[in-house]
C-alpha cells in the first residue's frame, strides 16, 4: 500500500488501509487523533481511492472543524485532573500537586512532568479501585499496567493482567471507578454478553451514565498534549 493521499486545500491527509473484508470504501475520522482513515476493498485502486475521497471532502471537514481542540500544557492554562480543569501555576519548590482550582508546577515547568504526575496519580486511583471491586466478586487479577491507549480506556487478558489508560485520572472520579468495575468484570466474563454487563451493573448500578461521559467526553481527556 502506498503512502497516504491529500485532498483539498488546504490539503487534509487521509492514511489508505486496505482490507481483505471490506466490500465498499469507507472513510473515518479519529476523534481522539484527528486522523481520516480510508479502508479500501482489496480490488479498489488508488485513483478511485482518491475519487471517493474528494467526494467526501466536505463531509470531512465538518468533522474535523467539530474536534476538540488540541490543548498543550503551559503555565496559566488548564490541565483536566479527576473532571475538573485546574489552573497550572507555577511555583517556587520542585514538586507537583493539585491544591484546590489549581496545579502547583515547581521547579521546571514541562509536559513531561505534568505527564509523570498523571500517571501516578492514576496508579494512585486505579489500583484501590480494582482491589475494591475484585473484591466483591471474590477475583484475583495478576497485574495492573498504565498505557496511553486510543482505542480503549482498559483491557483485561486472558490471564488476569489488567491495563487501564492513565488518562481516566483527568475523568471524573466516578467514572475512573467505572473503567475499574468494567475491566474487573471481565475476571468474571471475558466478552460483553448480557452475563458480563449484569456483572458491572451488579458491581456499579449506575454505570451507563458514566459510560456515556467518557463517550462524550472521551476525546477532549486525549486532545490534551503533554508536551514541553
Amino acid at each position: 500500500m502506498r503512502g497516504p493521499i491529500f485532498i483539498g486545500s488546504p490539503p487534509i491527509e487521509i492514511r489508505l488501509k486496505r482490507n481483505t473484508r471490506a466490500k465498499r470504501l469507507t472513510l473515518r475520522l479519529s476523534r481522539t487523533d484527528g486522523q481520516a482513515t480510508l479502508t479500501l476493498p482489496t480490488r479498489a485502486s488508488i485513483r478511485q481511492a482518491q475519487n471517493f475521497a474528494a467526494r467526501q471532502e466536505v463531509w470531512l471537514r465538518v468533522q474535523i472543524a467539530r474536534l476538540p481542540e488540541c490543548s498543550g500544557l503551559v503555565a496559566g492554562g488548564t490541565l483536566p485532573f479527576r473532571g475538573v480543569d485546574l489552573e497550572i501555576v507555577a511555583t517556587s519548590g520542585r514538586s507537583i500537586r493539585a491544591d484546590g482550582s489549581k496545579i502547583l508546577v515547581g521547579g521546571k515547568h514541562s509536559g513531561a512532568r505534568l505527564q509523570a504526575f498523571i500517571k501516578t496519580e492514576a496508579r494512585s486511583a486505579l489500583v484501590p479501585a480494582v482491589e475494591k471491586y475484585a473484591a466483591k466478586i471474590n477475583r484475583p487479577f495478576k497485574r495492573i499496567t498504565l498505557r496511553d491507549t486510543r482505542s480503549r480506556w482498559g483491557s483485561c487478558s486472558a490471564e488476569g493482567n489488567l491495563m487501564f489508560s492513565w488518562r481516566l485520572v483527568m475523568a471524573p472520579p466516578i467514572v475512573l471507578e467505572y473503567v475499574a468495575a468494567h475491566e474487573v468484570a471481565h475476571l468474571v466474563e471475558m466478552n460483553h454478553s448480557p452475563a458480563f454487563w449484569d456483572v458491572v451493573e451488579t458491581l456499579m448500578p449506575e454505570f451507563q451514565k458514566h459510560r456515556n461521559w467518557l463517550r462524550e467526553n472521551g476525546a477532549k481527556l486525549h486532545a490534551v498534549k503533554f508536551i514541553s
